[in-house]
């Protein structure tokens, strides 16, 4: 029987030029043993004792090495099913606001990275649950709605 298990976290880091906002995404390195190439958002494994906002937070300096403005909870947690384990990964995600010309220092699990539109951004995710946390985090976060003032987190 498959268990539920909640290891990692997702970060949608974002900022806004203008009217605009933009979404970063990075790519795997080519020498990742999983999913090498891949365009993702801020990931990482919650370690043993660690709150998942805790995670978020170590996760987003170690892979992008920026300062935020803004942190928020997103009414959304990731799910998805791995064989290997056979578990079902449930991941927290949250969001979170860098200054307009910010640009990350990338850590070596990842090649590259861009700054996108929504709508390259949703182009360019591969899971499903990937794109649905950019959808509320675009409405819901950065839209200003009433959810944006209850979700946040002290920076």
């Amino acid at each position: 029987m498959a268990t539920v298990v909640s290891r990692t976290v997702e970060v949608c880091l974002f900022r806004v030029d203008g009217a605009a906002p933009s979404y970063l995404l990075l790519r795997r390195a080519s020498d990742e043993s999983l999913y090498p190439g891949m365009w993702q958002f801020i990931t990482g494994t919650v370690r043993t004792g660690e709150r998942a906002v805790d995670a978020a937070r170590r996760e987003l300096v170690e892979e992008t090495g920026l300062v935020i403005k803004g942190f928020w909870i997103v009414p959304f947690v990731n799910s998805f099913y791995a064989a290997a384990d056979d578990a079902v990964h449930m991941s927290p995600f949250f969001a979170a606001e860098v200054d307009k010309g910010s640009e990350p220092t990338l850590s070596p699990e990842h090649q590259e990275y861009a700054w996108c539109t929504r709508e390259e951004a949703d182009r360019t995710l591969v899971w499903p649950g990937q794109r649905e946390g950019l959808r509320i985090v675009h409405e819901y976060i950065v839209g200003g709605r009433e959810a944006s003032r209850l979700l946040t987190i002290p920076v």
